[in-house]
């Protein structure tokens, strides 16, 4: 028989009152829940993370999303669509996890809002064209710059901020130009934020592979300056670029650092996109067609109001060639081993192959020719 244990109506008040005590105790500990670690990891437990990630409806976000909701984080999105434009993003976290708010970008009461309960912040805000209401410099320069001052105000331990491998003063692209004033700014208000510089990333749902394979719809040739044999380009998987994210935010060490991100081998631009359309089957013909032509051209397609296809900014910034930095940290100091192009291009090109040559090989194509660093 299962043993009955009285107890006398005198104790009860004493547990009460010590269950009490101890619930007010813990509610005026100046900790949010959600920075508290528990579980065996997986979506519902609880990851210790809490964090805000700006731009997560953007290409790079959504694969961050992900990581950060599969091992039980707490993830803010700030968005400035409309509500069902982010369905998507909502099953990458356990139930509740996943908290959407409306921002505006130019209020900093809205920015702080964002990332007051949270001890990561990830700053992924970035466009490829400009409008009229949000240039390159709001993008890049004044947005970031906000951010990392509200994240330093609000006493956020951890600050990710991404920029480019490219990224310089003095590129006649516009766009990498407020990339370098941004890193600068950054730095300036969060001196330990983790800044991150990528190459150009290649993913299922890139403007870069699928930029190049989508010319075949203008013509069977595909424009290039110089034939493309003036340009070098290192590229890297989106899937690795958001690891690094990850690693980054659990690597005490990584306060402070820059991290250049690229792929494992060097190529030319003109082996690249042969190699692109090698793996679509589809015929690959390029002509060189000098700058000022090529945006010429590009002006026209600037001209879209909703979003451009190709402006001049996009082609100057296709055609510079990656820049080296041996003293930078790279992915595999953040523990990772980076994806080559030929691991991954099946992924993205797959769907510009004819019916015929749906199923073929990966194998049937030559691997791209590479260029020594």
């Amino acid at each position: 028989m299962a043993a009955v244990v009285l107890v006398s109506r005198s104790v009860l008040p004493k547990i009460s009152s010590v269950s009490c005590a101890a619930a007010l105790q813990q509610q005026h500990r100046k900790l949010h829940a959600a920075v508290v670690p528990r579980g065996k990891g997986g979506r519902s437990s609880s990851s210790g993370i809490a964090a805000t990630v700006f731009g997560a409806t953007g290409f790079l976000g959504r694969y961050v999303v992900n990581r950060l909701g599969r091992m039980g984080s707490q993830i803010v999105v700030p968005h400035r669509c409309d509500q069902y434009d982010i369905m998507y993003l909502r099953p990458m976290g356990d139930l509740g996890q996943i908290i959407f708010m409306e921002w505006d970008a130019r209020n900093k009461d809205s920015i702080k809002q964002a990332l007051q309960h949270s001890n990561v912040v990830v700053n992924l805000v970035g466009r490829e064209w400009e409008t009229s209401n949000y240039g390159f410099e709001d993008v890049f320069v004044s947005i970031p710059q906000q951010i990392a001052r509200a994240a330093r105000e609000a006493g956020v331990s951890k600050l990710i901020h991404m920029s480019h491998l490219n990224a310089d003063i003095r590129s006649p692209s516009k766009y990498l130009r407020n990339k370098a004033v941004g890193e600068a700014a950054v730095r300036d208000e969060f001196p330990d934020a983790v800044i991150l510089k990528p190459s150009e990333m290649f993913g299922r749902e890139d403007r870069f592979f699928n930029h190049f394979a989508n010319l075949r719809w203008f013509g069977s040739a595909v424009p290039l300056i110089a034939m493309g044999k003036k340009t070098e380009k290192q590229p890297v998987h989106v899937v690795d670029v958001a690891k690094a994210i990850i690693n980054a935010i659990k690597d005490p060490e990584a306060n402070g650092k820059t991290y250049a991100l690229v792929g494992p081998n060097r190529y030319l631009l003109h082996d690249l996109v042969e190699y692109i359309y090698a793996v679509a089957h589809r015929p690959f013909v390029p002509y060189p067609l000098p700058r000022p032509l090529y945006h010429l051209v590009a002006k026209f397609f600037a001209m879209n109001p909703f979003e451009p296809w190709t402006t001049p900014d996009k082609v100057d910034r296709f055609h510079t060639t990656d820049l080296k930095f041996p003293g930078l940290p790279g992915l595999e100091d953040l523990g990772i081993t980076a994806s080559s192009v030929e691991q991954r291009a099946i992924e993205i090109l797959r769907r510009h192959r004819r019916f015929r040559y749906l199923e073929a090989e990966l194998d049937e194509t030559k691997p791209a020719k590479t260029v020594s660093f």
